[in-house]
C-alpha cells in the first residue's frame, strides 16, 4: 500500500452518497459505518423520532424505556458499540432476582426454576421444578433417563423433543412460558439447533435430555456475566449517542420523512419521499352571543394540519432499514426472488406508573411469565425491581410493564382504546403480582405497539432469511438491515448491520 492510497480512498468516499431509509438501530448503525469513512449519508426516518423499537416515554416526569429495555451479551457486539459511543460506564446489570411463573394448573404461582435451559430442567426432582410440574410430572420427566438417545438424526422441533423425552407437563408448564416470553412462539415452532446450539449433540453424548442440559451447563460454568445488560438512563441513550455521532460526521439525519418508492437512476438509485410539514390554517368558529355565554367549543386560533410535500434524492447506494412490510413495498419491484414474508406477531407493551407501596417488597422478583392460555397477558416486568436506575428515578413509586400478544394470537388489548388497555393491564398486573392494585393507584400509563419480526430460532427462518439475503445481495447498490433479516434483538441486528454496510460500502468504493 502506497502513502497516496488513503488519500485516494478518502477522495472516492467523498464522491459517494448513500441514502439510509429507516432510523431504527439497524439504520443508524449502517449510516454510521458509511459516515465514519467519509461517505455522504442521508438518513430518512418516517417517525418524528429515531429509534424504532428502542424508544423512551415520560410518565409524570419519569423517563423510562417503552420498548427494548436491555441487550443480550452474547457475541459482545452491542457492548463494544456502547463502549465506543462513550456509554461504557452506564452499563448496568439487572437486579431483583429471577422471574416467577403464573397460571400453573391447580397450583399457586411459583418462582421460575433456576439451572434449566429454555425451561428444560436439569433435575426434574428439584424442589423448584417439582413445585410446578408436580410429582407426576417429575416422574414422567425422569423416564427421559431410561429412553435411548437419538442415534439417527435428531429432533428439530423443541416442543416435540421435550414432549417426547420429558412429557407434556415440562413442555406446557416450563418450556412454553419461556418460548412465549422470549420468542413469542410455541415450543413446536422453535428450532433446537438455533435456540439451544449443541443440545442435540449433548443428548446423544449423555443419553438423556436432562443430562444434556447438565452437560451444557458444565461447559458454560465459569463464564461470568449476566445474559442481558441495560443502560443507566434507558436504552434510548444509545440512539441519542448514535445520532450525535452521525451529526459529528456530517450526516444529514431527517425525521418525519417517509420514503415511498425507490427507482433505478443510471448506475445508482433515486428515492422518492414525503416530508410531513405543519401548515397553519384558520378554523372558523361561531362567536359567543354575549359575555355571559359559555365559551365556544373551538377557538379562532389557527390549528396545525399535516400536509406532505414530495421530493426526490439520488445516491450511489440505498440501505433499506425499515420493518418488513415497508421494506418489501420498496424492494419488490427491484429484488428478484425475495422469499415470502414470515408471520410477524403484533406486540403491545403497557407501561404503568403506580403509587403502590405493597410493591416495595418486589413480590414477584423482576417479573412474571405466564403459562400460555392461562391469562391475557404474556409477561410482566417489574422495572423498579429489575433496574436500579429505574427505582431511583421513580422514588417511592413503581414502574410495571405488561406485555400482550404472541405468534398466532393478537394482543388482547388490540381492539381496546388506550384507557381500556390501561385498565386491562392494571388488572393483569394485580393478578400476576399477587397484589390488589386499584385504579386510584394508577398515576400514568403508556401504550406501545410493536411488530415483532420472526426470531431466527423458529424452524425454517434461517433458510428463509438466507434466501432473502441472497436475493438482496444479487441486486447492485442495495443493502437491507434490520430484525426481519438479521433476527430479533440487538445482539443480532447490530453485527448484521455492520456486515451489510461493509458489503455495500466495499462494492461502491472498489467496484
Amino acid at each position: 500500500m502506497t502513502s497516496e492510497e488513503p488519500a485516494d480512498l478518502a477522495a472516492r468516499a467523498a464522491e459517494k452518497h448513500v441514502i439510509v431509509i429507516g432510523g431504527g438501530i439497524g439504520g443508524l448503525i449502517a449510516a454510521r459505518e458509511f459516515a465514519k469513512l467519509g461517505i455522504r449519508v442521508t438518513l430518512l426516518e418516517a417517525a418524528p423520532e429515531l429509534g424504532g423499537s428502542i424508544r423512551s416515554v415520560e410518565l409524570d416526569g419519569i423517563v423510562v424505556d417503552a420498548g427494548a429495555e436491555s441487550f443480550a451479551t452474547r457475541g459482545g457486539h452491542v457492548r463494544t458499540l456502547v463502549e465506543e459511543l462513550g456509554l461504557g460506564d452506564a452499563i448496568v446489570a439487572p437486579e431483583g432476582g429471577g422471574a416467577w411463573l403464573s397460571g400453573i394448573p391447580d397450583a399457586p404461582d411459583a418462582p421460575l426454576p433456576t439451572g434449566g435451559l429454555l425451561g428444560i430442567p436439569a433435575n426434574p426432582f428439584a424442589d423448584d421444578v417439582r413445585a410446578i410440574i408436580g410429582w407426576r410430572g417429575a416422574w414422567r420427566a425422569y423416564l427421559d433417563r431410561l429412553r435411548p438417545p437419538l442415534t439417527i438424526g435428531h429432533e428439530r422441533s423443541l416442543g416435540k423433543l421435550v414432549t417426547t423425552r420429558m412429557g407434556a407437563r415440562v413442555r406446557d408448564r416450563l418450556v412454553a412460558p419461556v418460548t412465549a416470553g422470549v420468542y413469542s412462539a410455541l415450543p413446536e415452532d422453535v428450532d433446537v439447533d438455533i435456540a439451544a446450539p449443541g443440545l442435540n449433540a449433548a443428548l446423544t453424548r449423555t443419553g438423556s435430555l436432562s443430562g444434556a442440559v447438565l452437560d451444557l451447563q458444565g461447559a458454560r460454568r465459569g463464564k461470568p456475566g449476566a445474559a442481558v445488560l441495560g443502560i443507566d438512563g434507558g436504552m434510548s441513550r444509545l440512539i441519542e449517542a448514535l445520532r450525535a455521532e452521525l451529526e459529528m460526521y456530517g450526516a444529514d439525519v431527517r425525521t418525519g420523512v417517509r420514503a415511498t418508492r425507490i427507482d433505478r437512476d443510471g448506475d445508482g438509485w433515486a428515492v422518492v419521499f414525503e416530508t410531513v410539514e405543519p401548515v397553519e390554517t384558520p378554523v372558523e368558529t361561531a362567536e359567543a352571543p354575549d359575555a355571559d355565554a359559555a365559551a365556544p367549543a373551538a377557538s379562532a386560533e389557527s390549528t396545525a394540519r399535516v400536509e406532505p410535500t414530495v421530493d426526490r434524492l439520488t445516491a450511489a447506494g440505498v440501505v433499506v432499514a425499515t420493518p418488513e412490510p415497508d421494506a418489501r413495498a420498496l424492494l419488490d419491484a427491484h429484488v428478484a426472488g425475495l422469499t415470502p414474508p414470515g408471520e410477524a406477531p403484533e406486540i403491545e407493551i403497557i407501561t404503568l406508573l403506580l403509587d403502590a407501596p405493597a410493591l416495595d417488597a418486589a413480590p414477584r422478583g423482576s417479573g412474571v411469565l405466564t403459562v400460555p392460555g392461562s391469562r391475557t397477558a404474556k409477561a410482566l416486568t417489574h422495572s423498579t425491581a429489575k433496574w436500579g436506575w429505574v427505582r431511583r428515578a421513580a422514588g417511592e413509586r413503581h414502574i410495571v410493564r405488561v406485555s400482550f400478544g404472541t405468534q398466532g394470537e393478537p394482543a388482547a388489548t388490540a381492539s381496546l382504546d388506550d384507557d381500556a388497555a390501561a385498565r386491562l393491564a392494571l388488572s393483569e398486573a394485580s393478578a400476576l403480582l399477587g397484589v390488589d392494585l386499584t385504579p386510584g393507584q394508577l398515576v400514568a400509563a403508556h401504550r406501545g405497539r410493536f411488530v415483532q419480526s420472526q426470531p431466527t430460532s423458529l424452524i425454517g427462518e434461517t433458510e428463509r432469511r438466507a434466501a432473502a439475503r441472497a436475493a438482496v445481495t444479487a441486486t447492485p447498490g442495495v443493502a437491507v438491515v434490520g430484525a426481519w433479516l438479521a433476527g430479533t434483538g440487538l445482539a443480532q441486528v447490530v453485527p448484521d448491520a455492520v456486515a451489510e454496510a461493509d458489503r455495500l460500502r466495499s462494492s461502491l468504493l472498489w467496484g
